[in-house]
Parts: structure tokens; sequence; C-alpha cells
């Protein structure tokens, strides 16, 4: 399950690829100063955008804590779509990246290799998420989980829900269904590499398109 996501770019940015959509951002609260993070990781604060009731092609940027207290007291960062339609408190989680940990490749190692995967083509893309207020946090989020794609199943065997950017717009509009939105994404469309190896001599290293790498299986994460 994912468990560490990136998100480097700003405010404006976001807003400009959003507003590319037809979709208007708004601030409810305030404009968060975003800084460009390489790992954000469970309980963490980072922004989400969620539905504004009643209305559609707007969204409500804010800062929420990414996992509650599950009812043993673990934090519920991941929670599976299926069989659901999440017909209230929607939300997209905004990212360039995000993580998966596999049983290491070289034998001699005790931790787990990460690998970061990015969007072909995209700067940034958005997961589906939802949101509760909880008494123990207040509001908080998690990303919700599906069975892998191509891409991801040689890493993993459960992924992050991402969206199609063309189902942006719908992902905030409960009446729309959630499962007419949730797809695994299109063979090729993630890009991988190996964090922590991304430079050796000058040159990038240990990355390809999804669907590579199919030696190895993902260790739980």
């Amino acid at each position: 399950m994912c468990n560490d996501y990136r998100l480097r770019v700003d405010v404006a940015s976001i807003v400009e690829d959003f507003a590319d959509l037809k979709i208007k951002i708004r601030f409810g609260e305030r404009a968060p100063n975003l800084q460009a993070r390489e790992d954000i990781k469970i309980t963490d604060v980072a922004p989400i955008i969620r539905t504004i009731e009643g209305v559609r092609g707007e969204g409500d940027m804010v800062h929420r804590r990414w996992s509650w207290p599950g009812l043993n007291k673990r934090p519920v960062y991941n929670f599976r779509s299926e069989g659901r339609e999440f017909s209230s408190n929607r939300c997209l989680i905004v990212a360039d990246g995000f993580y998966e940990f596999t049983d290491p490749i070289d034998p001699k190692k005790k931790r787990k290799d990460k690998w970061l995967f990015t969007k072909k083509d995209e700067p940034i893309f958005c997961i589906a998420g939802i949101w509760r207020d909880t008494p123990e946090v207040g509001e908080a989020f998690t990303m919700l989980t599906m069975e892998p794609g191509p891409d991801i199943a040689p890493y993993h065997d459960r992924q992050i829900v991402i969206l199609d950017r063309s189902a942006w717009a719908d992902w905030l509009d409960p009446s729309v269904s959630a499962k007419s939105l949730i797809k695994a994404l299109r063979p090729a469309h993630c890009r991988w590499s190996k964090s922590g190896d991304l430079k050796r001599n000058g040159a990038r290293v240990d990355q390809g398109w999804g669907g590579e790498r199919n030696t190895c299986r993902a260790g739980l994460s």
C-alpha cells in the first residue's frame, strides 16, 4: 500500500493545471504556502481538493492530515474502493510522484528498495481520496486503493486509485458514480525510478516505463 508520496509543485501551478480542465480552485480557509516535499508520509499534513457542496466545476483546497485512527488505533491511510460509491466527502490528493517498496534486489541489503512512480507527460496527477471528521484528529483524508494495473503489479498487489485527468471534475461531483471513474491506468503510463539511485556518474539509472520490471513482486510496505 502507498504510505509515502511526493509533491514538489507550487499552488499557482496546481491552480493553472485545474483551470485548464475548467475547474476553479477556491481557498475556503486560505491559500496554502506549499513547499517542495520529496516525502509526504502518514500523519503528515498535506493539501487536498475537496467537493464544494452543490457546486460543480469547483473545488476547495485545504490542508489536512493524512490518515485517521482506526478501530484498532492504527492509522487508516489507505481504504479499499471495491463495492463502494463514496457519495459524500470525496477529495483529490494532488501529487507528482508516489513510492512503493519491494524486497531488496541486493540480498546483502536489510532495507527495502524504494521505487518512485511518476505519470507519463503529466507534471501532477490526482489520487482519489475521501475525508472524514474524527474526534481524535479532526478532519483527515485517506487514499483509495484498487487491484493493481500492469505498471504497478510487478511491485505490489494493490495500488492507489490514480484518476484520469478527465475524471477530476467528476470525482468532485458526488452524483457521478465512483465505480465509473475508478479504473486501472493503461500500460506504460507510469515511469519508475529506483529512489536513491537516480544519478550515477551524471547519468540516470534504474529507471524505465511501467511493466518493464517483472521479476520482483513487492513486499508489504
